[in-house]
C-alpha cells in the first residue's frame, strides 16, 4: 500500500510516517515500479504498534527498545517490564506534580476577592512566586 493509504488505515499523518522511517522507528519501505512508497502488513501492525505506545506517552527510546525487544520474541520478557514499570513511575510523579499544580491554583481562586486588578490575589499570589531564588541562587 502507498503511503497516504497507510496514513489513513492507521490514523497517521504520511510526514508522521515518514519521520518514523527517517529515525528509524519504522523500516524504509520498498519502492513500487512508479518510485512510491510501498507498506506490507508488517508496516501497518509496526506503525500501530507505535502510535499505540505513543498515545499511551511512551517516548521515542523506549519505543525503540520495546520494537527491538520484540525482535526475538522467544526472549524473556522482564525488559519490556522494565521499560513499562519506569514509564508507569514517571506517569505518576506527573500526577503527583499536577494534583500540587491543583491545588495551588485552587487555593489562589479560592482568596479571589474579586475587584481591581490591583487587589487581585491571584496576580499578587503569582508575583509572588515568579521568582524563586532556588532556581536563581546567582541573585540571593
Amino acid at each position: 500500500m502507498k503511503i497516504g493509504e497507510l496514513a489513513k488505515v492507521t490514523g497517521t499523518k504520511a510526514e508522521t510516517i515518514r519521520y518514523y522511517e527517517r529515525i528509524g522507528l519504522l523500516p524504509k519501505p520498498g519502492r513500487t515500479e512508479g518510485n512510491y512508497r510501498d507498506y506490507g502488513s508488517g508496516d501497518q501492525e509496526r506503525l500501530t504498534f507505535i502510535r499505540h505506545a505513543r498515545g499511551l506517552g511512551f517516548d521515542i527510546a523506549d519505543i525503540r527498545s520495546l520494537l527491538d525487544l520484540a525482535e526475538d520474541p522467544g526472549r524473556d520478557c522482564g525488559g519490556v517490564d522494565r521499560i513499562a514499570s519506569g514509564h508507569l513511575e514517571a506517569v505518576e510523579r506527573k500526577i503527583a506534580q499536577l494534583e500540587q499544580l491543583r491545588d495551588e491554583l485552587g487555593r489562589m481562586i479560592t482568596q479571589c476577592r474579586g475587584g481591581q486588578i490591583a487587589d487581585c490575589r491571584i496576580m499578587q499570589t503569582l508575583g509572588d512566586h515568579g521568582f524563586c531564588e532556588a532556581d536563581h541562587p546567582a541573585a540571593s
